[in-house]
């Protein structure tokens, strides 16, 4: 049976990419995690002081770099790893902004779509079941509460020794992020008609992932599931 592509969207912070990783790993897959693409662009433009309001200058500086998401996660730009930088508060609010421009999208957009033309893919981000892969067999909307994510950013940056604010400021910074979010005029952060709405504020990371395998099973061939 041929690969199929699952569909993440949703909030900052909700654990898309810790879900889709696994996800990956279970199905023999490969995670995109497109929101890093948006970090890697909003990283190169606080280093070289690019405005993040100037749609051109960003577009120019996307054409001008050499970005490569490895299977296992790594996101490396012109030749460095910068995993570690782009999970940064700074980078996170910056890459919101970043993501507002609809040039700055349509470049990243068809390297998504060109990656995970043939199947096999799983995507997280804010507007892939809509936008990237309106076409996924798969299409989930992860949510949680504002004070659930900020607590499992909180915890994550303190576990990988990101720097990080406390617990009542990365709230509010994720509060700012869904409303930059849902009121951007590209590609606003909705959900999909078709895809199934999974409130992860109370489940665990496994029994997340079994909702979703749950979802994918009518596509896969028995045995598909690691």
């Amino acid at each position: 049976m041929k690969k199929i592509n699952i569909a993440i969207d949703g909030p900052s912070a909700a654990g898309k990419s810790t879900i889709a990783s696994l996800l990956a790993q279970k199905l023999g897959y490969v995670h995109l995690n497109t929101g890093a693409m948006y970090r890697a662009c909003a990283y190169k433009a606080l280093q070289q002081n690019v405005s993040l309001e100037d749609e051109d200058a960003l577009v120019d500086l996307l054409s001008h770099s050499v970005l490569e998401m490895k299977n296992d996660g790594s996101v490396i730009l012109d030749g460095k790893d910068i995993s570690h930088a782009v999970r940064a508060d700074e980078v996170s609010l910056a890459a919101s902004c970043v993501s507002k421009h609809p040039k700055v999208r349509a470049a990243l957009v068809r390297k998504q779509q060109e990656i995970a033309e043939n199947g096999g893919y799983i995507l997280d981000g804010r507007d892939i079941g809509t936008v990237v892969l309106p076409d996924a067999e798969v299409k989930v909307f992860m949510t949680a509460s504002a004070h659930a994510r900020a607590l499992r950013r909180l915890n994550q940056n303190q576990e990988e020794g990101i720097a990080t604010s406390d617990l009542e400021t990365i709230e509010k910074e994720i509060e700012e992020r869904d409303y930059q979010d849902t009121h951007r005029a590209a590609s606003p952060l909705v959900q999909a008609e078709d895809a199934v709405c999974i409130d992860t504020s109370d489940l665990s990371i496994e029994e997340t992932v079994d909702r979703i395998l749950d979802l994918a099973k009518p596509f896969l061939s028995e045995g598909d599931v690691k």
